[in-house]
């Protein structure tokens, strides 16, 4: 299947010569695909989530990098007065929360249909309460936030960047711990051996 991607990477230009081949190859690439059905479909597009045991490793992303930019936002829209940068944190922290929600399921569901043995379980059931408690503290804030705005001053506003500051420290501890099972432990990992000659690979170009 992966042939049929090859006329998309390289355009035909690695195949020989002439416009009539290249056509030649992109009609054969559509006529590929057109006979897969929608698990092949799938599996040649996006071969890297057809291969996922579960979808908690890719959802991960979207909390930890909406979370982040929302603290630092935050932060700077704080202490540079700009009420404009701070709503536009207060939308990326709703955003977060919401993604949250999905992928503390997904955790769930995962822990629950992932192998695994007794040295990762009790990393995995840290790595699960402060999934919870990311998603408990980022729906108190954007609660907060939705009721008070971004005009809070004083020691409010003091509280709230300290939470803030909280929450962005539980999610990268959730994220520490969950890189920890993958690359340490491998949980959810399908190891490929690697020839003997992959060692001496370089990537310059």
């Amino acid at each position: 299947m992966t042939n049929f991607l090859s006329f998309q990477i390289h355009g035909g230009a690695d195949h020989g010569g002439g416009l009539t081949d290249s056509l030649a190859e992109f009609l054969a690439f559509f006529e590929g695909i057109s006979a897969l059905g929608l698990g092949e479909l799938f599996a040649l597009l996006l071969p890297g989530i057809a291969n996922m045991d579960n979808i908690h490793p890719m959802l991960v992303h979207f909390p930890i990098a909406l979370f982040t930019v929302f603290f630092i936002l935050d932060v700077l829209g704080t202490l540079a007065k700009k009420p404009q940068w701070r709503n536009v944190a207060s939308w990326l922290l709703y955003i977060g929360t919401f993604t949250t929600v999905f992928t503390v399921i997904a955790g769930f569901v995962a822990a629950n249909s992932v192998a695994h043995g007794d040295n990762v379980h009790d990393i995995m059931e840290r790595h699960e309460h402060i999934g919870v408690a990311v998603l408990s503290l980022a729906t108190l804030l954007s609660f907060w936030r939705a009721k008070i705005g971004v005009l809070m001053t004083g020691g409010a506003n003091s509280f709230f960047l300290l939470l803030a500051a909280l929450l962005f420290g539980l999610m990268a501890a959730g994220a520490d711990l969950g890189g920890l099972m993958v690359y340490k432990y491998g949980v959810a990992v399908q190891a490929v051996p690697l020839a003997e000659e992959a060692y001496e690979h370089e990537h310059g170009h």
